[in-house]
């Protein structure tokens, strides 16, 4: 930092300035670089280097026609990628070109502060792609430094440090974090205004409609967060902790997708869930995914509820999964209750379980002759035991379960079961099913995400990518549709606490857990556990529980009215208490003497020694011989304005006082 600072502190006062507030812009368009064009970001970086290149060689700023020209093409290359100048992603595009061009007008002091309040503006448009605790601690640093630069150009006189500046603004923005609190409180939520910005376009929910052999494979090694849970009162095992997602039940011998009939409420086989055991509640955090899936444990007979959702929102299909009736794009907060131990479907053989046991003509042979083999061995065996010798032949037969498992085939089955003996959850539980449908038991796939770890810190549950499952139901007489897990025969701790899936660390984190796992394990869960909390008590900071906070402070808020009139109320309040103190302190302070005091306390912090009733000529005399001649010269004819400033009121009084007597 000393460096930096000794080439700051060197150069010009103006050159200085400028190129600070140009490193604050470069900063802004910076944390909108996923965000904006290619080209955008490349022409903004070009301009605002043109400008500091200008700045420091002291050449004239480019004249009308150039600037003329760079918004023209500015506008037409906007218009060229987004075909249109209005709307979110093209106004973000413009706004971030249109700051870079205005600081190539940058010569008076109303061109500063235009550049402020356009940096200001464009520093909001971060919230309409992200309100995640990073985005808003990039934001809190650019407002820092845009701050800066505002306190930076009231200073006109001398040569004053950055750093006094930038001291200066943090304490006013710490004085007005109250004021800001009370806002943020009691600003009433309506809808659809709050809630905006959303990070969903970018979410991703690690499942898909449909299953390719392969397609969950790449997602195991992503860790991003699905959703976050806690539990009310002790949380079930890891190993029942099974989230439905997408049910698939029809095969062309490479894909899976789900049935017709089981996306439509109020068609398909339905028939009673009979539960057993007491309910498991628990409350949910579900990341953005832009896709109309509620996650929840299996399973939840119940609809789950929500401060943005109601019962008109949510839909349950008959194989159990609950669907909203639009897209997940914003963070969602929701309660929900579900029976680990449960059975669902037909008790009794039905015209629908046909679709079932359905296989496409000429795929996987030698896994059809594999079932005719055990239909001859056992011809009395129950569904039940073939289940039981299929999931046998996982654990004994060399079968091994790897994230690895190359290319399959055409016949995806046959390569498994015969001579690959290695694959992901969706490998396995494909093969298994194919052979169930070869033995004439229905079966089909359920995709979604399995088990989870706690976090240390917040005690809450989090569900990550790299937890995506896939398993198998399959239809017994007298019990319905049962879960069978096959992976858990290849490899048991992958349902467990032994063998969860890690993605492999980057750079930094290989060398953390190379210095100290444990140390590594602990900030990560810290990290999350902060993103949780701004999750829970600002993202989610919603009507209800708004109301809520103000019932407990004693605040009787009904609707949105009442809001409005307290938050009023506060400010006024505020801003009445704040003119009493500044009229108090100027009635018995006087700011003369406050200001010689600041000067003291300036020269004593650059290693002067000042004594304490030292005059403004006296403080002339002392400054510093490290400053540069023109900074010198100009903090000495401050100091002696501003003696002259007091001495010639009281000399001017004193005249009045004498003609008077005459």
């Amino acid at each position: 930092m000393k460096p930096l600072n000794t080439t700051l502190a060197g150069l010009p006062r103006e050159v200085r300035d400028t190129l600070f507030l140009l490193a604050v812009i470069g900063w802004v368009v910076l944390m909108q670089a996923a965000h904006i064009p290619p080209w955008c970001l490349g022409l903004t970086a070009a301009l605002l280097g043109w400008r500091a290149y200008l700045t420091v060689r002291l050449r004239p700023l480019p004249g009308l026609w150039t600037r003329v020209a760079l918004l023209a093409l500015a506008v037409g290359a906007t218009y060229a990628t987004h075909r249109t100048i209005l709307g979110r992603d093209a106004g973000v595009t413009l706004i971030v070109v249109l700051l870079a061009l205005k600081t190539l007008e940058l010569r008076a002091r109303r061109d500063a502060f235009v550049v402020f309040f356009l940096s200001f503006f464009t520093l909001l448009t971060h919230f309409f792609y992200s309100q995640s605790l990073l985005t808003a601690v990039g934001i809190l640093l650019a407002l820092w430094g845009l701050l800066t630069a505002l306190v930076n150009a009231h200073m006109p006189v001398g040569h004053p440090p950055l750093w006094s500046a930038a001291r200066l603004a943090g304490g006013m923005a710490l004085l007005g974090a109250p004021i800001m609190l009370v806002l943020f409180m009691l600003f009433p939520r309506m809808a659809p205004l709050w809630g905006i910005p959303s990070d969903g376009m970018t979410g991703r929910s690690g499942l898909s409609p449909t299953m390719s052999v392969g397609s969950i494979a790449s997602l195991a090694l992503d860790d991003s967060i699905v959703m976050r849970l806690r539990f009310d009162g002790r949380p079930p095992p890891q190993r029942t902790l099974y989230f439905r997602g997408p049910v698939l039940s029809r095969f062309d011998g490479r894909t899976w997708q789900p049935a017709v009939d089981g996306l439509l409420p109020g068609r398909g086989m339905r028939a009673p869930v009979t539960t057993q055991g007491s309910p498991v509640r628990y409350q949910v955090t579900l990341e953005p995914s832009n896709r109309p899936w509620l996650l929840v444990l299996d399973t939840a007979t119940e609809t789950p509820t929500g401060p943005n959702l109601g019962p008109q929102d949510l839909v349950r299909t008959p194989d159990l999964q609950w669907l909203l009736r639009r897209p997940v794009t914003d963070l969602l907060r929701y309660e929900a209750q579900s029976f680990v131990d449960f059975q669902y479907g037909p008790q009794q053989a039905v015209l629908g379980l046909q679709e079932h046991v359905d296989l496409p003509p000429g795929f996987n042979p030698r896994t059809l002759a594999l079932a005719q083999s055990l239909r001859q061995n056992t011809p009395s065996a129950t569904p039940q035991q073939l289940v039981e010798q299929a999931l046998e032949r996982l654990r004994t037969g060399g079968y091994t379960y790897t994230l690895e498992p190359g290319l399959y085939g055409e016949h995806t089955a046959d390569e498994f079961w015969f001579d690959r003996k290695a694959g992901f959850c969706e490998h396995i539980a494909s093969s298994f099913v194919v052979l169930m449908r070869a033995l004439d038991i229905p079966a089909r796939i359920v995709t979604g995400y399995q088990g989870g770890e706690v976090n240390s810190v917040d005690g809450f549950w989090t569900v990550r990518q790299s937890d995506a499952h896939a398993w198998a139901e399959v239809w017994l007489a007298g019990r319905g549709w049962v879960r069978v897990d096959p992976t858990s025969s290849v490899a048991p701790g992958r349902t467990g606490t032994l063998q969860r899936l890690r993605p492999e660390p980057g750079l930094l984190g290989a060398a953390m857990l190379t210095v100290s796992p444990d140390m590594a394990a602990r900030l990560r869960a810290l990290w999350e556990a902060a993103n949780n909390s701004w999750n829970q008590w600002v993202l989610n900071y919603t009507q209800s529980r708004q109301f809520d906070l103000l019932r407990r402070l004693g605040l009787q808020a009904t609707d949105w009215t009442d809001l409005l009139h307290a938050m009023v109320a506060v400010v006024v309040g505020a801003a009445a208490l704040g003119a009493l103190w500044t009229l108090w302190e100027r009635h018995h302070t006087d700011p003369w003497l406050r200001q010689l005091e600041r000067a003291r306390a300036r020269l004593r912090r650059e290693g002067v020694t000042v004594p304490f009733n030292s005059t403004p000529r006296q403080l002339a005399q002392l400054l510093p011989t490290h400053l540069t001649p023109e900074d010198r010269a100009e903090r000495h004819r401050w100091l002696m304005e501003m003696e002259a400033q007091r001495y010639r009121a009281a000399s001017a009084s004193g005249q009045r006082k004498s003609d008077s007597k005459l």
